[in-house]
């Protein structure tokens, strides 16, 4: 390569002058005029009514089921009001490029919500007559404005192996903070057949810019994973018994409404290859609750029983105890043969099995916290396993006790959850990976679970 040194045609003493020049020059450029520094101001944050806005184009996109998963699936997404007639299509997927050639489109119901970012509009689309164990490709809009086409798989109708993932409370710092844990869980399962948030998915029920950080967060993983929800604390408005629900949450999902009356889509049940998923919400009408959950599980042959919900039967925080959940929903979930129950709200992690006396009793002793049998008491490995697990930044003390088997502050957690016909094996991870808590449960016909630690 020919080379052209910059003092080719002048003296070396106008080489010398013209060096300088540029030195000084270059100086002159890289040091700020006299005060500027001063004057610089901090950057503005973009306002989340900037960050969030509702458009035309499909965001927020997330599946959950209202129906059979093995038949069909549920998609919900928002956009703003200029959206009249929003639509989705699905098809089989293949590996053609040419797949969506033949795509079904259906129409989507609509609700109006005004939030604090603004107004917006969310849809409703149901696939409907689909075949179980099979993918599908889909995608949401309104005919011109489209989503990305993505891709789930229905259940099958059989008692087959699967995985899931659950999520303690997410809360606060969704963005910042909760993002890399809930992309370290799909690292680790990504072909889990769905995630399961146990309630406080944001700080604030009717905070949309918080909402708007859950679905960065996630991102689309939402779009191919559903999600089985039950609500927090922080998913009500209100205090003392006038509460309502979060403005968002029904919108956002499209749960069953085969509830009890006024619990529309956070009591229901989902039936999943052999298991039997249940969701409580444990911040109104548990009697009704009870009552119900008596009813649709007398009789359930699911092989595997599942509850989440979100306060604790035992609680790992030092000031808080639940003897009213307790005293009554333990007793059910030993009667029908509960084997998980999968909690947050105390924002620390601890596991445990059902409290009894060395003489049997599973009686509530007068004036101790969340050990309903006594300073003597000891866990039963036959009984339900019961865990809390917190997967945002937010903290609480913890308070080791004797009944708990594993427990954890300062930390967050995901837990990958693999459900065989005979075997169900439990990990918890720490936001790095690690694994932090492992457990199996055996299934045994005609006797309880044997519970063993580790794998």
């Amino acid at each position: 390569m020919r080379q052209f040194p910059l003092c080719s045609s002048v003296t070396s003493f106008e080489c010398d002058d013209m060096r300088s020049l540029i030195a000084l020059a270059l100086l002159a450029s890289a040091v700020p005029a006299q005060g500027s520094a001063a004057k610089a101001k901090r950057p503005a944050k973009v306002p989340g009514a900037v960050t969030y806005a509702a458009s035309a184009v499909p965001d927020r996109i997330v599946l959950s089921w209202s129906e059979d998963p093995a038949t069909t699936q549920s998609v919900t997404w928002r956009t703003d009001r200029s959206v009249a007639k929003a639509v989705a299509e699905f098809v089989l997927a293949s590996s053609d490029p040419a797949f969506h050639k033949g795509a079904k489109r259906i129409a989507a119901s609509s609700t109006d919500l005004s939030t604090n970012l603004g107004e917006a509009r969310f849809h409703t689309a149901v696939f409907r007559g689909l075949q179980p164990k099979t993918m599908y490709a889909y995608r949401v809009g309104d005919g011109v404005n489209w989503s990305e086409w993505s891709q789930f798989t229905t259940a099958s109708t059989e008692a087959e192996p699967f995985s899931f993932i659950y999520f303690g409370d997410a809360q606060n710092n969704l963005k910042s903070h909760w993002a890399r844990v809930v992309r370290e869980a799909f690292k680790d399962a990504p072909r889990a057949a769905f995630l399961l948030h146990a309630g406080d998915l944001i700080n604030h029920a009717d905070n949309d810019e918080e909402w708007g950080e859950w679905f960065y967060s996630a991102g689309w993983i939402l779009r191919t994973m559903p999600s089985i929800a039950t609500p927090g604390n922080h998913e009500y408005m209100g205090a003392g018994t006038i509460r309502r629900l979060s403005l968002h949450w029904r919108p956002t999902f499209d749960f069953p409404v085969h509830g009890p009356k006024g619990c529309e889509e956070t009591v229901y049940y989902v039936d999943y290859q052999g298991a039997r998923i249940v969701s409580l919400n444990t911040n109104r009408d548990l009697k009704p609750q009870a009552q119900w959950f008596s009813k649709v599980m007398q009789g359930c042959k699911a092989r595997w029983k599942i509850v989440t919900m979100h306060h604790p039967v035992y609680s790992t925080e030092p000031r808080r105890d639940n003897p009213a959940i307790r005293d009554l929903l333990q007793p059910l979930f030993e009667k029908y043969g509960v084997d998980l129950v999968l909690q947050g709200h105390d924002h620390a992690y601890g596991r445990t099995t059902r409290m009894v006396h060395p003489g049997g009793s599973t009686k509530q002793v007068k004036g101790e916290v969340n050990v309903p049998v006594g300073l003597r008491a000891r866990p039963d490995q036959h009984g339900a396993v019961y865990v809390v697990s917190v997967s945002g930044p937010k903290s609480y003390n913890l308070r080791k006790r004797p009944f708990m088997v594993s427990a954890a502050q300062r930390k967050q957690l995901y837990q990958v959850i693999n459900v065989y016909p005979g075997e169900l094996r439990y990990s918890a991870y720490e936001a790095t990976g690690t694994v932090y808590d492992r457990f199996r449960l055996i299934k045994r016909n005609g006797t309880p679970n044997h519970l063993v630690e580790g794998l």
